[in-house]
């Protein structure tokens, strides 16, 4: 063969092969879209008190390891990330603090996935019944139930009267603005154990008989966080089960959230880093995202 015939048939099967390879890319990139993925919520979703904090926002303490950050670097999804430290359910449809945005406005017919977990700031229920129970067993020296005897029902009646409708308000206007987004709402991982640890009073101060009291007003706002996620279309994300044996009284390498007094965060009663990458770990094999 000549050649410049020679030259002519090399050029073109090189460019043959090219386009080949071009098309396979464009298969293959088409084929794995990364997801538009949205993260909304409190602290237990901005991840507060946990290191490194991102800095484009400090008024809600908002950590760049926090669950969504694990999960879309485990993904490889691209995160728009606007959870909030002591963010409220209202707080997705309207500005928590001057130039923060309503979370919702993050959301778009484009997005993809949404995560978030909400509902305990709500009544101020953490901080009260956290705080209320603590003072209560530190003057009581542990003995006894003082707090359930004082406050009864009360935490319990609010999260049924107040946060449960305002939950579900708050995901539908994530389903409004995300229509045909995957949406995730995430129960909260165990603060309390099961019974009484002595050996935790120091750290958490709450007095025996209110070890089960203050469990079962968090089992209640989960089980209305799961309420509600059923009722507007949303996947609930339960944690009581792999959260368990995790609570605030563990040593530190067991334990997800940081006790109230001699933890190792700026923010007690919040989940750590550990808490965070097993919360992350656990809405990627509910959503099959792993």
């Amino acid at each position: 063969m000549p050649k410049h015939a020679l030259r002519r048939v090399m050029t073109a099967t090189i460019a043959a092969v090219g386009t080949l390879a071009l098309g396979l890319t464009d298969a293959t990139a088409h084929a794995t879209p990364s997801l538009d993925y949205v993260a909304l919520g409190d602290s237990y979703s901005a991840g507060s008190g946990v290191l490194p904090v991102d800095p484009t926002n400090l008024l809600c303490l908002r950590s760049t390891a926090n669950y969504p950050h694990v999960i879309a670097a485990t993904t490889g999804a691209q995160l728009r990330d606007v959870t909030c430290g002591t963010a409220q359910t209202g707080h997705f449809t309207r500005s928590q603090y001057p130039g923060v945005a309503p979370q919702v406005d993050a959301l778009s017919t484009g997005t993809d996935l949404v995560t978030l977990t909400i509902g305990g700031n709500d009544n101020g229920t953490f901080i009260n019944a956290i705080t209320a129970c603590g003072t209560a067993g530190v003057l009581s020296g542990g003995k006894g139930s003082p707090c359930k005897d004082r406050h009864g029902t009360s935490f319990d009646d609010e999260i049924e009267a107040n946060t449960y409708p305002a939950l579900k308000a708050a995901l539908r206007s994530v389903r409004a603005e995300a229509p045909n987004a995957r949406v995730a709402a995430l129960g909260y991982p165990w603060i309390m154990p099961a019974a009484a640890d002595p050996s935790c009073f120091l750290k958490l101060p709450i007095a025996a008989g209110d070890v089960p009291y203050l469990r079962g007003i968090q089992a209640h706002l989960n089980e209305v966080v799961e309420r509600a996620a059923e009722e507007t279309g949303v996947t609930f994300v339960d944690l009581s089960e792999v959260s368990e044996g995790h609570d605030a009284c563990k040593a530190v390498g067991t334990r997800w959230i940081e006790p109230l007094l001699f933890g190792h965060s700026l923010v007690p009663v919040h989940p750590n880093a550990l808490g965070e990458r097993r919360m992350a770990e656990h809405t990627m094999k509910v959503l099959g995202l792993n």
